[in-house]
């Protein structure tokens, strides 16, 4: 009896419904084409400070997806080191960040190079530089062994198996396959229906004891850089996904104990992306601003305590941080003192930096002095 997908006879050979696709797939192309003309009459191919908040933001989503949230402020000075962004106020490095950045700029950046087995074994790798996942020993920079791997939910004697992956013995040979076909296939079919099946046809195999999701993402990234022909996302799909989870798990979960037809995980992978393209307009403009906003400061001598405010009211975007910044909340933000949170803010008034807000007394009040 056969629960899972991989057990067909026909494995990996799938299968789709063109017609259920062909309509939401070129919906998906024409938006992906505007959004590449937006990008380039932006400017935006050319921004440093742009590719670098783009890519913190991914950095955080793919890592929130398995329930893993980072400190913004330390992916985004992590990021700068790697872009070699002047005067970012550098804090100290974090092992597990520095990997997720590493793996995201190596599978887009270097798109056009070969997937082989060994860059795989070093993404996994870098996920995990201290062999361990929470508490536990892991391997790490090889494949899984022997026990079954499953993804179970529900407490302890009442756990709900959704998914069982193909034995640790079978992984070796599955992953050559997927390799094969990953070089086989770029050029011969459209380049997110491709992205849509790596995504699927790696995280089914689950060749790794943790990070299997997170590499399908940088694998699907990889695949939608290589038929875009550029190295930076200027959409997130991690961030769509986040959206989305319910959703993303139901459909992975219906199509890996079906047989070889995944029409249903198309049509869904093609929905969320003509999503996550829709909800680009409101990330290029966050991004846009804030890149602009670091442009004009290149040269103004901020303190880290200060970056991470500033980087706080350009996330809430103008207007947007609830009742301004006043000197107590600059205070609980940074972990100073009153006294030492008004010098702070009053340096940054002096550098135009900030903007007092109408009001005064126990209600002042500051907001950044937005570009124009």
């Amino acid at each position: 009896m056969t629960h899972y997908i991989w057990q067909k006879k026909k494995w990996p050979n799938f299968n789709w419904d063109n017609n259920a696709i062909i309509d939401v797939l070129s919906q998906c192309n024409f938006k992906r084409g505007q959004l590449m003309g937006r990008v380039n009459a932006l400017g935006m191919e050319h921004s440093l400070e742009a590719q670098a908040e783009l890519l913190a933001a991914e950095v955080l989503e793919t890592s929130a997806i398995e329930g893993k949230n980072l400190d913004p402020e330390s992916v985004r000075s992590s990021v700068a080191r790697r872009l070699g962004l002047p005067d970012v106020g550098l804090l100290p490095q974090d092992r597990y960040t520095e990997g997720v950045i590493d793996v995201l700029l190596d599978a887009t950046t270097n798109f056009a190079k070969p997937l082989t087995l060994e860059r795989l074994h070093g993404w996994q790798a870098a996920l995990f530089p201290t062999g361990f996942s929470g508490m536990h020993r892991i391997l790490v920079g090889e494949f899984r062994g022997d026990s079954p791997m499953q993804v179970i939910s529900g407490p302890i004697g009442r756990e709900k198996v959704h998914y069982e992956a193909p034995p640790g013995a079978d992984v070796p040979k599955q992953v050559e396959q997927f390799l094969i076909w990953w070089f086989e296939s770029q050029g011969t079919m459209d380049g997110i229906i491709r992205a849509a099946i790596a995504g699927f046809w790696f995280v089914t195999i689950h060749p790794y004891e943790d990070g299997n999701g997170r590499l399908a993402r940088a694998i699907t990234d990889m695949a939608l850089a290589q038929d875009e022909k550029l190295a930076v996302r200027y959409y997130s799909f991690s961030a769509q996904i986040i959206e989305e989870r319910k959703e993303y798990y139901e459909v992975l979960e219906k199509c890996q104990k079906g047989d070889l037809n995944i029409t249903a995980w198309l049509v869904w992978f093609l929905d969320c992306f003509a999503r996550a393209i829709t909800r680009s307009d409101k990330l290029i403009s966050t991004v846009l601003q804030k890149a602009r906003f670091w442009e004009i400061h290149s040269q103004t001598e901020i303190s880290a305590r200060q970056r991470k405010v500033i980087n706080r009211l350009l996330d809430a975007g103008q207007g947007g941080f609830e009742g301004g910044l006043t000197t107590r909340k600059y205070a609980g933000m940074t972990k100073i003192s009153k006294a030492t949170g008004y010098r702070e803010i009053t340096d940054l008034l002096n550098k135009k930096v900030l903007t007092q807000n109408p009001g005064k007394g126990r209600s002042v009040s500051y907001d950044l002095t937005w570009p124009e």
